[in-house]
C-alpha cells in the first residue's frame, strides 16, 4: 500500500522532499537558541516561535511539488533524520509522532481547501499555521503539560510564527518561479542533489558536536587543594 502511494512521486519529487526535509532539520539548531532568550522568561517551549521558521520547509515542499501528501512524507523523512543522528530536536521514537502531525494537518488542511496546486498568500499563510500550531499543541501534550495560561500563550506564538513562516514561504516561492535558475537548473536535479549532501553533511556535524569544560583545581593558602567540576555540583 505504501509503496504504491510513493510511486506517485518520481525521484525527482523524492529528492526534493529530502532537501526540504534536511533544510528544516538544519535550520532548528541555528534558530531555536536565539529564540530561547525570549522565550525562557516566560516559562514558554522556545519551539512555538521559532517553529514557523523551520516549518516553512514543508509548505514549500508541499507547493514545489504540487501534490497532496508531500508534506507529510518530508515529515516523515524529517522523522527518521532526527532518530538516527540524534541532532537537536530529537524526541526519541516519539519523533515519529511530534514531526509528522504538522504534515499530516498541513496536507490535510489544503485538501479540504480543495488541494490547490498553486501558492497563494492565504493557502501558505494558513498552512504555516496549521504546521506549527499542531506540533506546539502536541509537544506541549506529550511532554511539557504547561498550565492553561503559559498554554495559550504557547499557541498564540505558534499561529503568529507559523504565519510569519508561511508569508515568508510565498515569498520565496513566487520568487523562484520568476528565476530561471529554478526552470534551468533546479528542474534536472543537479542542483538539488548538490545542497542536499552539502546540508546533510554540515547537519551531521552540528548534531555531533560537544563542549567539554576542565575541571579547575584551586591551590595556594589552603590545607587541600579544592576541585571544582562541571560535575561536581558546586560552585
Amino acid at each position: 500500500m505504501l509503496h504504491n502511494y510513493l510511486k506517485r512521486f518520481s525521484m525527482f519529487d523524492l529528492t526534493l522532499m529530502a532537501m526540504m526535509a534536511v533544510l528544516g532539520i538544519a535550520t532548528k539548531p541555528i534558530i531555536t537558541p536565539l529564540v530561547h532568550m525570549i522565550t525562557a522568561p516566560l516559562f514558554i517551549p522556545g519551539g512555538a516561535l521559532a517553529g514557523g521558521l523551520y516549518m516553512m520547509w514543508i509548505i514549500m515542499a508541499r507547493f514545489l511539488i504540487n501534490k497532496n501528501g508531500a508534506a507529510t512524507i518530508t515529515c516523515l523523512i524529517q522523522a527518521i533524520l532526527v532518530m538516527a543522528l540524534g541532532v537537536v530536536g530529537s524526541h526519541g521514537v516519539l519523533s515519529l509522532l511530534t514531526y509528522l502531525v504538522p504534515g499530516i494537518a498541513v496536507d490535510a488542511g489544503l485538501f479540504l481547501l480543495g488541494n490547490p496546486r498553486k501558492p497563494s498568500i492565504f493557502y501558505c499563510f494558513l498552512a504555516g499555521i496549521l504546521a506549527n500550531l499542531s506540533g506546539t499543541f502536541l509537544v506541549n501534550v506529550v511532554f511539557f503539560r504547561l498550565p492553561l495560561i503559559p498554554l495559550l500563550l504557547s499557541l498564540f506564538l505558534s499561529a503568529f510564527s507559523g504565519g510569519a513562516g508561511g508569508i515568508i514561504c510565498f515569498q520565496i516561492l513566487r520568487q523562484l518561479e520568476k528565476t530561471p535558475l529554478f526552470k534551468n537548473v533546479l528542474k534536472p536535479g543537479l542542483f538539488l542533489l548538490l545542497v542536499f549532501s552539502l546540508t546533510f553533511a554540515g547537519c551531521s556535524i552540528t548534531g555531533t558536536e560537544k563542549t567539554t569544560i576542565n575541571p579547575v583545581e584551586i591551590k595556594g593558602d589552603v590545607s587541600n587543594p579544592y576541585m571544582v567540576s562541571p560535575h561536581s555540583g558546586k560552585a
